[in-house]
């Protein structure tokens, strides 16, 4: 319950709503490299991370992988087929041992329906992922590799001096959008630079 409430989607649920939430919802534990769903499979769930981290990725018709997000404890994932009831747009797998709440839509629909107000809750986090995006595609435009891996080296430390990556150099390249040999040669140059 204490991640669902944290979240930007189920934060204005009352402790009645977000109960009925918690007592639908089971967990699933992954080990590294689990797909907890893939690129266009048929979607009836919306996922909360609780501990771990799951990578987002969208796979080229060459078989290339591109990381579009990184999702750590409390994030939610999985809930675009929630309001389009489409297929799944990317696919969620482990980076490392992780466990996650699986929430079924016909809950969440529900508790939405019964309250219609909380749908400026959906257009919240609609807004932030929309954002999100927004920047993404604009680093990929401005930035050259050296600037992107900085950056997201820069979002994953967040106000630590110092922090263990917690990707591999071939994770960090599908995140930034280069090769490994790129991420590689830059990260060099910022042990070079101190």
């Amino acid at each position: 319950m204490s991640v669902l409430s944290g979240s930007e989607l189920f934060s204005s649920l009352d402790e009645g709503a977000l109960g009925r939430v918690a007592r639908q919802a089971s967990t699933n534990r992954l080990e590294r490299n689990d797909t907890l769903y893939g690129e266009g499979d048929d979607a009836g769930d919306m996922f909360a991370v609780l501990s771990g981290r799951i990578a987002i990725a969208k796979r080229s018709s060459d078989g290339r992988e591109s990381l579009v997000a990184l999702m750590e404890a409390g994030d939610l994932l999985g809930e675009t087929p929630l309001f389009d009831r489409g297929p799944r747009s990317a696919s969620a797998r482990a980076l490392e041992r992780s466990e996650v709440a699986r929430v079924p839509f016909d809950v969440v629909r529900a508790e939405l329906e019964a309250r219609p107000g909380l749908m400026w809750d959906v257009a919240a986090l609609l807004a932030s992922r929309l954002r999100a995006a927004d920047a993404a595609l604009a680093d990929a435009m401005l930035l050259d590799v050296t600037g992107r891996t900085a950056k997201r080296l820069l979002a994953m430390a967040g106000d630590a001096d110092e922090f263990a990556l917690p990707v591999t150099q071939e994770e960090l390249a599908g995140l930034v959008g280069a090769s490994r040999e790129r991420v590689n040669k830059a990260i060099a140059a910022f042990v070079r630079l101190g």
